[in-house]
């Protein structure tokens, strides 16, 4: 049995009057006072835990250094399409010079 189990456990019997809390504190090794904070805390995480919660799954929790990269790596890949757009317009404008010069000199030679 872990510790916060042996505590939950001895704040139960306590509870419902198997065990007085002076006993319960001997066995953890503890003061009274010490162990009526305990069960305080723990019969509030108790109640807290049993309010109704929204339904549906909890949204996530942001983390800004994440967001940030995020951000970063979307702004470099518009950067790479544009420049894959850039160099292929190049190669467009290579092909188009490259047979006007060579079909000009055809033109000749079939006149």
């Amino acid at each position: 049995m872990s510790p916060s189990q042996l505590r939950a456990s001895l704040i139960l019997q306590v509870r419902s009057g198997q065990m007085t809390a002076q006993e319960a504190a001997r066995q953890l090794g503890i003061s009274r006072q010490a162990f009526y904070k305990w069960e305080k805390r723990a019969l509030q995480a108790l109640l807290n835990a049993l309010q109704d919660q929204p339904p549906g799954r909890p949204k996530a929790i942001s983390d800004p250094e994440k967001d940030q990269l995020q951000s970063r790596v979307e702004e470099l890949e518009r950067q790479v399409r544009l420049y894959e757009q850039r160099e292929k317009l190049r190669k467009l404008l290579r092909q188009m010079e490259e047979p006007e010069g060579s079909g000009s000199s055809t033109k000749k030679n079939s006149k």
